[in-house]
């Protein structure tokens, strides 16, 4: 894990690396419901449970459905939107389904994984209990001192009560799993590095445990911006937000910089295999980048999916057959392209191809979006009836990369 780039920060390195090296050690990664599906930049994490995993080891997936209703104010200028308990609901169902595509789930083998909710214990906490057997456990001087709250005070933004439990909160979690499910490590990104410590010191003064934290380094691309964001969007791990064909494409994009890290951590090839691609030079990197998307989407979406997505990319940008099977589809009525139409701004949101209409016009204007081999000239423009010409659909395009299909119904 060294060696691909997992590791950042870790208490008690030595002694966990032989906890590790004796037996089956439980590893929990934790995850907010704030969105109904996650994105690449979590990808990182889960990977360091997979790996884990294939060592022997249990991973426990914790889903935040309480802390959800508080908001992790760390990396945030402002409060978080409050969610209601039917949208964290749906939150927590969509991002469940992502961890199925790469652990193992069951209850036949120590190293099977298992994915727990803290609303479990959270919800049910006694105020005053809670404060009289923990809260003399945290000092107000250290957890002022931590990161996330020094950036959010030096931001001069409204800091509530509420978001300033969080890191109690996250610490408590630690401790309870300890309890119910024997978890000595918790995983996490560099800015959770706080409240980790927290967590780990939590169990040692209520418990007398070791307990251990380790954090991954945050990912960013070598042009400085973030994992997972692209002009287009976020890229979603659930296909229903995302198709298999753009995530793809978000992996084939990878510039030449970054293709040998992402190799060693987004895949699982070896490192000796990932050493030969890291010698190919000039046009050449482009088949480092094609086994890269082929790898990743592969062990989120199966490798059945390879085949069309291939097919698809001849297609687009090889001037062979007209397959459109693998783009992102939008279905438009009869009704929605009489008269003036349905505006292409809207049709390239709908299709993912943007992430907002302000950057679908930014497109249009910039001369990127295209009706087939045509360009859209007019940030207004619309699709009507006529642009089908007795077709069933057709293929708008973003760039000369990404597309998607607009069908009639």
């Amino acid at each position: 894990m060294r060696d691909r780039g997992f590791l950042h920060q870790c208490t008690g390195i030595v002694e966990l690396d032989k906890r590790l090296s004796e037996g089956c050690v439980s590893a929990y990664l934790g995850f907010d419901a704030t969105a109904d599906s996650l994105h690449v930049g979590s990808l990182l994490q889960i990977m360091i449970l997979r790996h884990l995993q294939k060592s022997g080891h249990k991973p426990i997936v914790l889903i935040g459905g309480g802390t959800s209703k508080v908001g992790d104010p760390t990396g945030k200028d402002e409060s978080r939107v409050m969610l209601t308990e039917d949208i964290i609901q749906k939150n927590t169902d969509g991002i469940s389904k992502v961890f199925q595509k790469f652990l193992t789930f069951g209850d036949s083998a120590p190293s099977d994984a298992i994915m727990v909710n803290n609303d479990e214990w959270l919800s049910s906490l006694k105020y005053l209990d809670f404060l009289r057997d923990y809260g003399s456990q945290f000092t107000i001087n250290r957890m002022m001192s931590f990161e996330s709250v020094k950036q959010r005070l030096e931001r001069e933004a409204a800091f509530s009560f509420l978001e300033f439990n969080y890191m109690i909160l996250q610490a408590y979690d630690f401790l309870e799993l300890y309890r119910r499910h024997n978890a000595i490590l918790q995983l996490g990104g560099s800015d959770q590095w706080g409240n980790m410590v927290s967590g780990t010191e939590l169990g040692r003064r209520c418990e007398g445990a070791q307990l251990f934290a380790l954090t991954a380094p945050l990912i960013t691309k070598s042009d400085g911006t973030k994992m997972g964001k692209t002009a287009g969007g976020a890229i979603w791990l659930n296909a229903d937000k995302l198709s298999e064909y753009d995530y793809w494409q978000f992996w084939r994009n990878t510039s030449d910089e970054d293709v040998i890290r992402f190799l060693k951590l987004f895949t699982e090839l070896d490192l000796p295999e990932i050493a030969k691609l890291e010698e190919l030079k000039g046009s050449e990197i482009n088949q480092a980048k094609v086994v890269l998307a082929d790898e990743a989407t592969a062990m989120l979406h199966g490798r059945d999916c390879l085949p069309l997505i291939h097919e698809t990319v001849k297609n687009m940008f090889q001037g062979a057959g007209q397959s459109t099977d693998s783009l992102p589809r939008v279905y438009v009525s009869s009704s929605d392209v009489e008269g003036d139409g349905k505006r292409f701004a809207d049709l390239f949101v709908e299709l993912g191809l943007a992430g907002s209409k302000k950057e679908a016009r930014r497109l249009i204007a910039g001369g990127g979006a295209k009706l087939g081999d045509t360009k859209i000239e007019n940030e207004v423009a619309t699709l009507t009836s006529v642009d089908f010409d007795d077709r069933k659909e057709v293929v708008l395009r973003a760039g000369k990369k990404r597309a998607g299909v607009v069908e009639l119904q």
